[in-house]
């Protein structure tokens, strides 16, 4: 399985100090938190795109380039790129571009985005919001695909003979579409044959197997390879030398990060301890936890999923970029190299 990090960038106070750090010193830490990443033998560096004061990263491309630049060989994805308010033929430019600084190290994951301020922002309808991605993501793959390109579509200019340059180094740039719970999308990922990057924040994960289910059956119905269709999981994560002290560290941490995520939407609510503990419990998709109860979850899941990627979101919260470094630094001694001996079995 190959294993790796990925961000949001997010502009969270700290709950223990009440400040709030600037967005040049956060894109910092980000650049620096993927060269220990790629030190530190993980596979995959992961940012996403927000358009919000209390996110530093709306352009996952351009951060993506710098951190080319500071590693070697990890690979580089958005996590997710707001498919449906992008235009695909700059989004395939933007990676193309960064597969070539890179050496081939470009992956895009396609999403419909947790937010929606893109929407007005770049003048699209949100009764549109389906029909947009579908129309989008089918675009996407023929710029994949194809040199020159001839389309047209409802929701941008038509393509006659078009030149997409440059070609990436990759004979293709690999796409994934990031699932957040719908069937909907779980099956136009496996119809399309891309991968499918599963957004698990909590739960049973005996409640995300239809969903897989339903990717691999929809892929199989339209002819695509059972190796060609790719699972990966992503999840929040705290890692602690043991369990009572990851859950009393991460606690401040994640119910700060909560209560701002849900300030953002309108919702006022705050996550009790208690709340907390039961989304912390063994039975569900927090890998929160020390190390061997943070493998004990991602090879259940690997039992229910037969998954081929785990991606970690560590920095959430308001966390100090210490604490950040010292779970990336366990997952990557004490998880990873347990993680993919036994499912290389």
């Amino acid at each position: 399985m190959e294993i790796g990090v990925y961000t949001f960038g997010d502009l969270g106070p700290n709950p223990h100090t009440g400040e709030t750090i600037s967005a040049s010193q956060r894109l910092k830490e980000v650049i620096e938190l993927a060269k220990i990443a790629d030190e530190a033998g993980l596979d995959i560096f992961g940012v996403g795109e927000h358009h919000r004061l209390d996110y530093t990263i709306s352009s996952p491309a351009v951060v993506l380039s710098a951190i080319a630049q500071a590693t070697k060989r990890i690979k580089l994805t958005s996590a997710t790129s707001v498919l449906s308010t992008l235009d695909p033929v700059r989004l395939f430019e933007d990676f193309a571009t960064l597969d070539q600084i890179s050496d081939g190290r470009a992956e895009i994951i396609a999403g419909r985005g947790a937010f929606v301020e893109s929407f007005p922002l770049f003048g699209y309808e949100l009764n549109d919001y389906d029909a947009l991605f579908e129309e989008k993501v089918n675009l996407l793959q023929q710029l994949n695909r194809e040199e020159i390109v001839t389309w047209q579509g409802q929701f941008r200019s038509a393509l006659s003979s078009a030149m997409i340059a440059p070609r990436p180094v990759q004979e293709e740039i690999p796409i994934w579409i990031g699932v957040g719970g719908t069937p909907e999308s779980a099956v136009r990922a496996g119809r399309l044959g891309t991968g499918m990057a599963l957004a698990i924040l909590g739960g049973d994960p005996i409640r995300f197997k239809p969903l897989v289910d339903l990717y691999r059956q929809a892929g199989a119905d339209a002819g695509h390879s059972p190796e060609k269709l790719s699972v990966g999981v992503t999840g929040h994560t705290y890692i602690a030398n043991d369990s009572q002290r990851a859950k009393d560290e991460f606690y401040p941490y994640y119910s700060n990060y909560w209560s701002y995520v849900n300030r953002q939407r309108g919702m006022g609510t705050r996550m009790s301890r208690s709340d907390f503990e039961h989304m912390a419990s063994p039975e569900t998709s927090l890998f929160v936890g020390s190390p061997q109860q943070v493998i004990e979850k991602i090879l259940k899941q690997y039992e229910l999923y037969g998954h081929q990627r785990f991606v970690a979101q560590l920095d959430i919260g308001g966390q100090p970029f210490s604490t950040v470094v010292k779970g990336l630094e366990l997952f990557a001694t004490e998880v990873a190299p347990v993680i993919r001996r036994e499912t290389s079995k």
